[in-house]
């Protein structure tokens, strides 16, 4: 599989779904695979690299390669193979489609998101106030 492609509403407003999964602070709350995230630029922008670090403490880092604030959100690996993008499409005043589209353009991906990580992303965000 070279591509994968998952969707989850959350009853949440669109403002909170997209500040969430846009802040590195949070990640490692939602992301299993995933122990620490961070950035220098808050909220991010084009050109933002996020570094994240698995439980082996192996480092990753993926550049912002778009940003339209509440609408989507795309990250590309340094090499620029693997791209992943968030897409926030708000269906009520308190609800959030979210779609997640992950990408290789060479190779299969080898750690696809599952549907268990939006459900725990779902989770998390409807217990907050």
């Amino acid at each position: 599989m070279n591509q994968n492609k998952l969707t989850i509403v959350i009853d949440k407003p669109v403002e909170q779904v997209f500040e969430f999964t846009t802040n590195p602070k949070y990640t490692h709350l939602w992301v299993p695979s995933i122990q620490k995230e961070v950035t220098y630029d808050v909220p991010p922008k084009v050109g933002t690299l996020y570094k994240n670090w698995d439980f082996n403490n192996e480092l990753s880092t993926y550049q912002v390669t778009e940003f339209v604030k509440n609408s989507s959100f795309t990250l590309a690996d340094m090499d620029k193979n693997y791209a992943v993008r968030y897409s926030y499409t708000k269906l009520s005043e308190n609800s959030t489609q979210m779609d997640y589209f992950e990408w290789m353009r060479e190779g299969k991906l080898t750690k696809p998101f599952t549907q268990d990580i939006l459900n725990n992303l779902k989770v998390i965000l409807e217990k907050q106030v």
